[in-house]
């Protein structure tokens, strides 16, 4: 699915201008817990959006370190500029939606979107 797609779909906003429209999401990974994002982030994490509501700089590193591909915030919630500097720099795009996880994750299964883990 066309990250365009999944903007349509969840009516995000692109935060940081990087969210590259065309690029392909195969897989999403949902949690606020950055250890369970670690822990469960397998092959395939290349092209993997993680849907957090945690908004501060430690959700760009872990999904750097990851290898995720972009992030989106949920519940209209917004990173400090900090974060949004870093995710600029490691190329990590950056949404945000005023869904909650539930309903972000329902659309996109509905859709056809397959869990990471």
């Amino acid at each position: 699915m066309k990250l365009s797609t999944i903007i349509k779909l969840l009516n995000c906003e692109t935060i940081d201008g990087l969210a590259i429209k065309d690029l392909e999401i195969t897989h999403c990974l949902c949690s606020d817990m950055m250890s369970d994002v670690l822990a469960f982030a397998k092959e395939g994490a290349s092209s993997s959006l993680l849907i957090t509501g945690l908004t501060n700089a430690q959700s760009v590193r872990t999904a750097d370190i990851a290898g995720l591909t972009a992030i989106l915030y949920i519940r209209g919630r917004r990173p400090d500029e900090q974060t949004i500097e870093l995710a600029s720099e490691l190329h990590i795009p950056i949404l945000t939606t005023k869904l909650n996880m539930f309903e972000a994750c329902g659309i996109l299964f509905r859709e056809g979107m397959k869990g990471l883990c």
